[in-house]
């Protein structure tokens, strides 16, 4: 029965929970949303949770944090099975899964060298690609195609 579960995480009153992340890519979820830089309130990560659904699972809670709707693209980018749950006084007010949208601008860096983002000023466009559950990103500019693991998520 859920109300004989231990305490696990903090509970919060006002902010997110993301909920569903791919087990040991928290720490990741953190970073591109710069919580880990410029954040003041409680953090809660917790890490290799049991899932029915997905066998493991990480969760992170966040006070007082609203998500843009690029920070949302990042995280579907780490996590695209993940659920944002949005909490007010300590009630779910709205849930969310996250969807990769079809193109993804200023989110992610070109990993080729050559690629004209890297030497002029102008906002990056990728092009999400899925080939059996793998995720690769196509670049507009040089059309290369890389691993999600091989880009940067800006």
């Amino acid at each position: 029965m859920a109300e004989d579960r231990p305490y696990k995480l903090y509970k919060i009153v006002n902010g997110i929970v993301i909920d569903h992340i791919p087990r040991f890519q928290a720490l990741k979820v953190i970073r591109v949303l710069g919580v880990d830089k410029d954040h003041d309130s409680i953090v809660s990560i917790g890490t290799n949770f049991s899932s029915g659904k997905m066998g493991n699972k990480d969760v992170i809670k966040i006070e007082n944090k609203q998500l843009t709707d690029d920070e949302l693209n990042k995280i579907s980018i780490i996590a695209p099975t993940a659920t944002i749950n949005w909490i007010e006084k300590e009630t779910l007010v709205k849930k969310h899964k996250v969807e990769l949208p079809s193109i993804l601008k200023g989110i992610v860096k070109c990993a080729n060298p050559n690629c004209i983002t890297r030497h002029e000023d102008m906002k990056t466009i990728f092009y999400p690609i899925r080939d059996n559950d793998v995720l690769r990103l196509r670049c507009h500019y040089c059309e290369r195609t890389f691993d999600k693991e091989d880009v940067e998520i800006i």
